[in-house]
């Protein structure tokens, strides 16, 4: 079993920054890579940025410009760096972890964080 706690969203301002943070805890061997996925309403869920353990990390283009994902493997941790954020922007955040293949392709895995809600007011 895999627990993935997120924390860090709230309502900003557009052009603003947030951080999110997703602690893992349990079988964390059984994971090679992390995710983060975002749904907003009346949307699909869909994925924002991912990262291995050897630190190779893919990022959706919509954001690459101003998103950033990394870990701290020792905390078990992934972040979500998130600049100059937008309305569009809006959307429950989600942690996931899975496994990512030598192409960079993330792979979700079962296991799901709560979500947090990150708003961006124009």
């Amino acid at each position: 079993q895999v627990q993935l706690v997120e924390s860090g969203g709230g309502l900003v301002q557009a052009g603003g920054s947030l951080r999110l943070s997703c602690a893992a805890s349990g079988s964390t061997f059984s994971f090679n890579a992390m995710a983060w996925y975002r749904q907003a309403p009346g949307k699909q869920r869909e994925l924002v940025a991912s990262l291995n353990t050897d630190g190779r990390a893919a990022t959706a283009a919509s954001v690459l410009d101003r998103f950033t994902i990394s870990r701290d493997n020792a905390k078990n941790t992934v972040y979500l760096q998130m600049n100059n954020l937008k309305p569009e922007d809006t959307a429950v955040y989600y942690c996931n972890a899975g496994s990512m293949d030598k192409r960079n392709y993330y792979y979700a895995g079962d296991y799901w964080g709560q979500g947090t809600q990150v708003t961006v007011s124009s």
